[in-house]
């Protein structure tokens, strides 16, 4: 009796385990440790925040793609949020290059914009 309870309750234990995987599975989704990422100097990028933000979006973008090929958005979607990451990308290269650093405000209205992206990422 207890081994029929076993195997009727497996499929359940075992579909709860996968939606968490997949919720947990992508990195961008985890939002703490995201913001707390140092990401390294070199060739274009000389500031620090410059380079957290540039790290975040190559994670973003690969998060993307990732849930792009398990067809967790459609194309359009990925698509569109591919573009919103790029543009935070642009801007700050943009501003970095006029001012020669990013601010902490910058940085966080940048992070702030990198969040919502990763919501839609973490909430489809």
């Amino acid at each position: 009796m207890k081994f029929l309870i076993f195997v009727a309750c497996l499929p359940l234990t075992l579909a709860y385990a996968h939606a968490e995987t997949l919720f947990n599975a992508y990195p961008s989704c985890n939002l703490a440790q995201q913001r707390s990422l140092t990401g390294e100097m070199g060739g274009s990028i000389k500031d620090p925040a410059q380079a957290h933000i540039s790290m975040r979006a190559n994670i973003l973008e690969a998060d993307i793609g990732n849930v792009r090929k398990a067809r967790r958005i459609t194309q359009d979607t990925a698509n569109q949020l591919w573009k919103n990451v790029e543009q935070v990308r642009t801007d700050m290269n943009e501003h970095t290059h006029k001012t020669r650093h990013l601010s902490q405000a910058e940085r966080r209205s940048y992070d702030r914009i990198l969040d919502s992206v990763a919501m839609q990422i973490c909430q489809e």
